[in-house]
């Protein structure tokens, strides 16, 4: 049961299906913002224009403050989203260690400056003897 739930968790955790979930839920909530756009400001102009309908400014304020709140919405469930991955990043990156950088493996010639291996002890380029003090460099 331990393994299945770890397959899971590397299921469910992985990049690609945290980006889809994401992708889904914001698309959900900007559809809410172009069906807000068109319903309070493209129709109204539309009508408007057609003279199918006349607006009082009580109107016009209703049509704006529904845009608002779904703009607000939109603005709250992606902070709600953004905060939800960093806490799922959080504790997916709790159990894995932390990799130390791999020791060098060149080194600069004090003499002419070209990259050569750690363990030698003459440069390739200059032909110069690297001293033991100067070897780290």
């Amino acid at each position: 049961m331990k393994k299945f739930i770890e397959e899971f968790k590397a299921f469910a955790l992985r990049g690609n299906m945290m980006d889809m979930a994401v992708g889904v839920i914001i698309g959900g909530a900007f559809s809410d913002i172009v069906t807000s756009l068109t319903d309070n400001f493209i129709n109204p102009v539309l009508n408007l224009a057609t003279g199918a309908a006349a607006y009082g400014l009580q109107d016009v304020a209703g049509f704006a403050s529904n845009f608002i709140s779904s703009m607000v919405h939109f603005l709250i469930m992606a902070f709600v989203l953004f905060c939800l991955l960093k806490a799922v990043n959080k504790l997916a990156s709790l159990g894995q260690k932390k990799e130390e950088p791999a020791a060098p493996t060149t080194k600069k010639c004090p003499y002419c400056l070209s990259e050569i291996p750690v363990e030698a002890t003459r440069c390739p380029h200059c032909t110069s003897e690297l001293p033991e003090n100067k070897a780290e460099n």
